[in-house]
């Protein structure tokens, strides 16, 4: 038998470190045959100690080699002129990539078989690998990144009383069984490569900055530290009904929680850039990568209906109380806007989703030709539900024809609509 090196051959004289690397470009490419007790050029040189030597090449892909290979290795002892070799038989991986403990999943750490040679396998290869491996839902692909730490995400479990630890890292899909932190755990370390960009510009267009701020981490510190950006630049404005004073902020609460929640559960991860939260004098804008689940119409999710792009993100969201089941998030957004003039807005393209918040104080500060006494109505028609005449003329202290002009005036502002007729009709702020 003539040994010859190829692209499904290997030949080494004797067991040496080089032999975890061969085994390893088999596995990741097509697969192929180790022969060791042979040289380079085919000579048959035999082992002295081949059972000693085959548990030594057994361990060694045993404990050097991640993930799990030895289901896919088999080993021979084999005499040839009187000499003893050993035959090792490497299938091609179903797990691919298969890389060496220490160097992770990256160049240096994965090979793949190219002509008579291990050669290290390039990131767009292993990409390719990985997804060719764990499919196209990225959240469950194996990171390329295996150095993590969860600060962030354990602090968020422990102030919850959760119980977070090297078994919840696996329930929750963080890691895999065999110790291989996934595209979720990158998300939730502290390693995680993914931002969010916040400005505040001056006016209503992206002209002039007057603050910007980039927030990286754990999403979970993401989540906090660019909530905690807007509430500082939600201001509050006072009003005065009669002698009640009301504070209206310029975003309400709930809103800005769930569209911010939305942006960071909901994204598409496979693209690179920061999810965009920008300030400005008239509106509040979330904008963040992968437009809606294929099936879904903006209608659908304004009914509530949602598919969920990233299930197990938002599995441990839910976990940590902070989102709700069945897509209440957006509707939650719609709701908290009742009884004013002005709606949030949902925007989406092939790529992106946009969630446009309102600000209700410059709403109302600057609707065309809407009084003192005007805004008082308007207020009152949030607090009745059901605004009748009278409720005006007793508040402002009018008579009933200068309560039918404001009324009047309010209706064809398309501020309040008016229901019914004669002496049943009654008024309700604008949807």
């Amino acid at each position: 038998m003539n040994f010859i090196e190829s692209q499904t051959v290997e030949l080494k004289e004797k067991v040496v470190d080089d032999i975890k690397k061969e085994v390893i470009a088999f596995a990741n490419s097509d697969g192929g045959t180790l022969y060791v007790g042979i040289t380079d050029d085919g000579n048959i040189a035999g082992v002295d100690d081949p059972d000693a030597n085959m548990l030594q090449i057994s361990n060694m892909i045993r404990d050097a080699i991640k993930p799990d290979i030895t289901m896919f290795v088999e080993y021979y002892i084999e005499e040839i002129k009187d000499k003893k070799i050993i035959r090792v038989y490497v299938q091609k991986g179903t797990h691919s990539p298969y890389y060496l403990v220490g160097k992770g999943i990256r160049p240096e750490g994965v090979y793949i078989r190219q002509g008579t040679s291990a050669v290290p396998a390039s990131e767009e290869a292993i990409r390719r690998m990985i997804k060719d491996t764990d499919g196209e839902h990225f959240e469950c692909i194996r990171s390329l990144t295996q150095s993590l730490s969860f600060s962030a995400l354990e602090a968020e479990f422990k102030s919850r009383k959760i119980m977070f630890g090297e078994n919840q890292l696996v329930t929750l899909g963080i890691k895999t069984t065999e110790g291989i932190y996934t595209n979720l755990g990158l998300l939730l370390s502290d390693q995680c490569v993914h931002t969010i960009k916040a400005a505040v510009f001056e006016g209503e267009k992206k002209a002039v900055f007057q603050d910007r701020r980039d927030f990286s981490g754990s999403l979970l510190q993401q989540m906090n530290e660019a909530y905690n950006f807007i509430d500082l630049n939600n201001k509050t404005k006072a009003t005065f009904l009669g002698l009640h004073r009301i504070d209206q902020q310029d975003y309400p609460e709930e809103a800005v929680r769930e569209a911010l929640l939305n942006s960071l559960v909901h994204r598409e991860y496979s693209f690179s850039g920061s999810t965009l939260i920008s300030i400005f004098s008239d509106r509040l804008e979330f904008v963040s990568f992968g437009g809606l689940v294929k099936g879904l119409t903006i209608n659908d999710i304004l009914l509530g209906i949602s598919q969920c792009r990233n299930e197990k993100l938002a599995a441990i969201f839910y976990r940590l109380k902070l989102i709700e089941a069945y897509g209440t998030g957006i509707p939650k957004i719609m709701e908290s806007y009742e009884g004013s003039p002005y709606k949030p807005q949902i925007e989406s393209s092939d790529n992106a989703f946009k969630i446009i918040l309102p600000n209700r104080n410059f709403a109302v500060g600057n609707l065309i030709d809407v009084t003192d006494q005007e805004k008082i109505i308007l207020e009152l028609a949030k607090e009745k539900k059901k605004l009748l005449r009278r409720d005006i003329e007793e508040r402002l202290n009018i008579s009933s024809s200068r309560a039918g002009v404001l009324l009047k005036q309010l209706v064809e502002h398309n501020l309040l609509d008016a229901v019914a007729n004669g002496r049943n009709r009654f008024y309700i702020v604008k949807k």
